[in-house]
């Protein structure tokens, strides 16, 4: 193979690429927003599809997170790729604060005391039927209610930082572009 490596990758190393990778985080954020500035849309459209979607990845329905931010996004007349990719706030690093949070905060916001309720719930033989009317009241309720608060205000801080990048972004743009047909017309030596 021309392009194996000369050592192979040990398990412990390929397990450390998993948890950290070797370029970090940063490199997938800058992506992330190198994909967002480049999206042809207003700058309302895309910070608020990525306002959508870090609202509903706060909600307890994986699978269907794309789905009801597209949707969502599509009602508000937001960039629905935007919002695909505001769903990716929730993922394997971010679920266990989320599922914690929303859980801690739906119970209380029930009015409901979450050891005991944890304590009722056999949760092996919920999950092994899966039937949805048995999962809504003592687990997807309380997480989807407990999810309103701080998706909204995740939702609230994702719309304002977006939109202050790809305003920016663009600023810059339309003043390099500016500043180039500038420069032109003064090599060629054309006046106004």
């Amino acid at each position: 193979m021309p392009f194996r490596r000369r050592k192979p990758v040990g398990h412990l190393e390929r397990l450390r690429a998993v948890l950290w990778p070797s370029m970090g985080f940063r490199r997938s954020l800058r992506y992330l927003k190198l994909r967002l500035v480049r999206l042809s849309a207003s700058p309302y459209s895309v910070a608020a599809g990525v306002a959508v979607g870090v609202a509903v990845a706060w909600t307890p329905f994986l699978g269907v997170h794309i789905i009801i931010a597209m949707a969502l996004a599509f009602v508000l007349r937001a960039n629905l790729v935007a919002a695909a990719l505001g769903t990716t706030f929730a993922n394997p690093l971010t679920f266990p604060l989320i599922w914690a949070a929303t859980w801690e905060l739906g119970h209380v916001i029930l009015g409901r005391n979450s050891d005991s309720a944890s304590s009722q719930v056999d949760f092996a033989a919920m999950f092994n039927h899966m039937n949805f009317l048995h999962l809504w009241a003592p687990v997807l309720e309380p997480m989807t209610i407990g999810a309103i608060i701080p998706g909204a205000l995740s939702a609230i801080v994702a719309y304002v930082s977006v939109y202050a990048v790809i305003r920016g972004f663009r600023a810059q743009k339309h003043q390099m572009l500016a500043q180039q047909v500038a420069d032109r017309k003064s090599a060629l030596g054309v006046t106004e």
